[in-house]
């Protein structure tokens, strides 16, 4: 159940920039249909629906902006009717940039309501569910800075040349998922520092970031549900798990 003591202190980036060259196809991954609706709008629904989010930005391909806007706020007349004004208010689409935390980077700076803290959560793991949502939430109020992840099952090797040269202790390997989330003036400052003096790393995430500058980033435990979409076997996958649950 949502705290009423936490409704609008969040706000959600949605990065949907990347154009998934690992799925294949003519179209960026997120725009593939799956069931009755492309992949983004899954975990964009979930996030508009909780009373606990202020606003919602997606961060798109710019070749791409004009085809969300019409797709979504279309959408949104056609289903929610007289809630299409409030989904208006709720969402924002922006241009995505040249790497995924510069598309985050656009995404937090477009963001426009009194939120303290956001949400960062790829689109192509459209099964995020309202309780992570919601544990990341409180990780946030109580500890700080946080990402979802998974603990490692199997063992892992470190490997050169195809030969094995070490095996690293499994329970101190977590695999990272999304949402991750830090406050909001937090995460605008070290995008200011980065302007002034650039990374020498790419980060592939936002804990990297936040690693890279000394904060504490807490876990919050994921699941497999909220795996991401990167090969067409995976697509596979999660088309039968959507169709597993509209038989129910």
């Amino acid at each position: 159940m949502a705290n009423s003591l936490h409704f609008g202190k969040f706000a959600a980036v949605l990065p949907a920039g990347g154009l998934g060259k690992r799925m294949g196809g003519n179209i960026p991954k997120q725009l593939m249909q799956l069931g009755n609706k492309p992949v983004y709008q899954y975990s964009l629904e979930t996030f508009l629906k909780m009373d606990e989010i202020a606003e919602v930005v997606m961060a798109v391909p710019a070749d791409w902006k004009d085809y969300f806007e019409k797709e979504l706020f279309g959408m949104f007349s056609s289903r929610f009717g007289k809630l299409n004004e409030f989904i208006k208010n709720k969402l924002k689409i922006v241009v995505g940039g040249k790497e995924r935390w510069q598309s985050v980077e656009n995404g937090v700076n477009a963001l426009t309501s009194d939120a303290e803290y956001v949400l960062v959560h790829d689109v192509a793991r459209p099964f995020v569910s309202e309780n992570i949502i919601r544990d990341v939430c409180e990780t946030l109020i109580n500890k700080g800075s946080c990402l979802v992840a998974k603990p490692a099952i199997d063992t892992i090797k470190i490997a050169s040349d195809g030969r094995v040269e070490s095996t690293i202790d499994r329970n101190k390997v977590w695999l990272a998922q999304t949402p991750q989330a830090a406050r909001i003036d937090l995460l605008k400052s070290l995008y200011a520092r980065i302007a002034k003096e650039p990374l020498n790393f790419t980060p592939t995430d936002e804990a990297s970031i936040l690693e890279f500058f000394g904060e504490p980033v807490y876990i919050v435990k994921g699941e497999s549900s909220n795996d991401k979409l990167t090969t067409p076997e995976d697509f596979e996958i999660f088309a039968n798990r959507v169709a597993q649950k509209s038989s129910f």
